[in-house]
């Protein structure tokens, strides 16, 4: 019996070391998430009479961690910048989106100091928490790609994508061909990545999707915290439908294209070397 222990062992450690390596970068990447989810389910019964409003607490609280992330060198400063400009795209994107006119979801506003019009500032760092996932696990994972498409592309993707959001209240909504176009894009392309001490290759598609999905439950978590409310949730909380879910693998893949300009050099069309 001993034996067959001591032959089963090590064909087990080799898996559960792997997943542990792979669980604790996950965690270390999307940190700046986590805590900012926790955030948000924390503050879910915050008194609306307080001394300080829950959007202002969170807009410090955000920009704390943000500043603690640099401090302690978990963040570069060239992605924090790249992080910035999404965070910028995406409050503009906020603010026209929460326009009266508009109304595709509301934020409680009551004493918020911290706001652009009716957007609080915190909003600005649920999307930040995306780009610094993707920029850290970049990073954490060592990614390479292989059959990546030409960088023009994809910007020109990235930028329909985002003009999307804001035209089709007036216009044709293409965002099914924009999805499309992306996986015909990067349909071929493969991301290698590092896995305890040897590499693993899958379809960059499968990552992005996987991603998207994470976002999508983490959205309906702020959702029944009552960060932000879309129409049909003010009685009761509802889950948010899947179409939001296409819209966030739209906005990651914004994100992604430019955390890409960091690593131009890592976005070989040859293959790269791997061990299988």
């Amino acid at each position: 019996m001993n034996a067959i222990a001591l032959s089963v062992q090590p064909s087990l450690s080799r898996p559960l070391h792997e997943f542990l390596w792979f669980a604790q970068r996950q965690v270390a990447a999307c940190l700046f998430g986590i805590l900012l989810l926790g955030a948000l389910l924390f503050t879910r019964t915050w008194e609306s009479d307080a001394i300080l409003s829950r959007g202002d607490f969170l807009f410090l609280f955000a920009l704390s961690l943000q500043a603690a992330l640099l401090a302690l060198r978990l963040e570069h400063p060239r992605e924090v910048a790249v992080i910035l400009v999404f965070h910028l795209l995406a409050t503009l994107m906020e603010w026209f989106k929460t326009s009266p006119a508009i109304g595709s979801w509301t934020y409680p506003a009551e004493g918020v100091i911290f706001r652009v019009y009716q957007v609080p500032l915190f909003a600005g760092f649920l999307y930040s928490a995306v780009g610094s996932y993707i920029a850290r696990a970049w990073r954490l994972f060592d990614l390479r790609f292989t059959g990546y498409p030409p960088l023009w592309l994809t910007a020109i993707l990235a930028t329909l994508a985002y003009t999307n959001f804001f035209t089709h209240h007036v216009t044709v909504d293409i965002r099914w061909w924009l999805i499309g176009a992306s996986f015909l894009l990067f349909g071929r392309t493969r991301v290698d990545f590092q896995l305890g001490s040897r590499r693993l290759s899958l379809p960059l598609l499968s990552g992005l999707l996987a991603t998207a999905s994470a976002i999508w439950i983490a959205e309906n978590l702020g959702t029944w915290a009552r960060a932000w409310v879309y129409p049909g949730q003010e009685d009761a909380w509802t889950p948010v439908s899947l179409q939001k879910f296409w819209a966030w693998y739209l906005l990651m893949t914004l994100s992604f294209v430019l955390v890409s300009l960091l690593h131009i050099r890592k976005l070989s069309p040859g293959p790269a070397a791997r061990e299988e």
